[in-house]
């Protein structure tokens, strides 16, 4: 009989260590992206100070006359930072070259940078600044480089304009010229949390440069974000704030933005949505700009958007369907002509991070465990109207589909169910007088592993 019973618990642990070997499991820098949940990105360019509304077809296609109408005259990353640190963000993201090629830093292989203007004598380092901010506040610093368009150079979706000898000739040149960028990029400032290229940096053995090995010699813990071959996350298919639910972290393929997909009906499903049997983890990412009110959608600081910042319950609907749907969200914050984030930007910003901890700092109970079954005593009869599941994803996403029961008057009453939960799900349902809730799990993919299933009440 010990025999026997030593055999069936040999059997079991072998049947587990199977499940976990079929699981997709995240890498080390990807588990920072999920444990940040939010961050910001800083887009700041010539055209800023032009006094124009951004028309990108325009910049992409047409140099500006003057670079030296940059002139920020009371720039200030520290202020920048904070404000992004107010609303929960954990990571930030400076965009240290965009569309008109023009950099934000002291390049010594691309003289179309601060070196050429007069701003601070030809001095300054905005890319220095922000890292040091970043640091200074206990941000992630990361750096968003832009090559796919370059307007200065003539740049069009990576290709080199013209035909013949002299157009392949400066492609070959600008590949060479973008690998210096991100050499300098990677050496200079210290471990990054992220380096993200704009529209992805293309494939290396076609118009791209090849860039992943100089990043992965010189930033090897940070995300890479992305060429053909590889994306560490994933753009979740809009630019709304939002993923779609179910919401996975694992993909098909090693990049988001392989070709093989690109022909692909399902490709903007997958993006929505990734793949809850993919063999790559490539989390979700949902961006959005801050001044996206009224029908506008500005990356940029331009003239008469100050009454075009979200509204606080609507940045408070992105947060739930997006960090609550298992992506991280990325505000996109506009620095003015000043070089400071508006004041009415960083009033909403400190808004928003105050409503999250009103809401979700202080959970009415909570409780963890490995079972299927997971019940949550509420002390008392009291209102509840939202549940935080979060799973171990050290171990991959293994809870497959769930419900959520609330005993209301001695009677279980089923409240909600969803599929993915992964780093955290967020579930909202019509609020109930519960003595205890029940979080039933109907289907896995191994044993889970739930660290946080919690309750809250939320005043509407």
């Amino acid at each position: 009989m010990k025999k026997y019973f030593s055999a069936l618990v040999l059997l079991n642990l072998v049947i587990v260590f199977l499940q976990a070997q079929e699981i997709t499991i995240p890498k080390p820098h990807q588990l920072k992206w999920h444990e940040a949940e939010m961050g910001a990105v800083f887009h700041y360019d010539l055209h800023v100070f032009d006094g124009i509304r951004y028309g990108q077809g325009n910049n992409r296609i047409n140099p500006m006359e003057d670079y030296n109408i940059f002139n920020p005259t009371e720039l200030n990353t520290d202020q920048w930072v904070l404000a992004a640190k107010a609303a929960g963000c954990r990571f930030a993201i400076l965009t240290a070259t965009h569309e008109t090629g023009f950099g934000l830093w002291q390049s010594d292989v691309n003289p179309y940078c601060l070196k050429a203007v007069k701003w601070r004598d030809g001095k300054g380092d905005i890319v220095r600044d922000f890292v040091n901010s970043c640091r200074k506040y206990g941000i992630q610093p990361g750096i968003y480089i832009g090559i796919r368009w370059n307007s200065l150079l003539g740049i069009h979706n990576f290709k080199a304009e013209g035909e013949g000898d002299f157009a392949q000739n400066r492609q070959a040149w600008y590949k060479r010229l973008c690998e210096k960028m991100v050499t300098e990029l990677c050496t200079r400032y210290g471990d990054l949390f992220m380096i993200w290229f704009d529209g992805g940096a293309d494939d290396p053995r076609g118009e791209g440069p090849d860039v992943e090995p100089i990043v992965n010699r010189y930033q090897p813990n940070c995300l890479f974000y992305h060429n053909v071959d590889r994306a560490d996350i994933r753009w979740g298919g809009s630019e709304t704030g939002t993923v779609e639910y179910p919401c996975w972290s694992t993909f098909p393929t090693l990049s988001s933005h392989n070709k093989s997909l690109e022909s692909s009906e399902k490709q903007l499903f997958l993006l929505k949505h990734g793949d809850k049997d993919g063999k790559y983890w490539v989390p979700a990412m949902a961006d959005t700009p801050l001044r996206g009110a009224n029908g506008r959608h500005e990356w940029f600081w331009e003239p008469d958007d100050e009454n075009n910042v979200y509204p606080l319950d609507e940045l408070m609907d992105k947060y739930e369907k997006s960090v609550g749907r298992n992506a991280t969200l990325v505000l996109g914050l506009t620095p003015d002509t000043t070089g400071l984030i508006p004041t009415g930007d960083v009033q909403r910003l400190k808004e928003m991070g105050d409503e999250i901890n009103h809401r979700f700092s202080t959970p009415i109970a909570t409780v963890n465990g490995n079972k299927k079954v997971l019940n949550l005593r509420l002390g008392k009869r009291q209102p509840v109207n939202y549940c935080i599941i979060q799973e171990n994803i050290c171990y991959g996403e293994r809870i497959r589909k769930y419900k959520i029961e609330a005993k209301v008057d001695g009677k279980w009453r089923q409240v909600c169910s969803g599929e993915s939960v992964g780093h955290k799900r967020i579930a909202k349902f019509a609020p109930v007088q519960a003595t205890e809730l029940r979080l039933t799990l109907t289907e896995v993919a191994a044993t889970p592993d739930i660290i946080i299933f919690s309750a809250y009440f939320v005043s509407q």
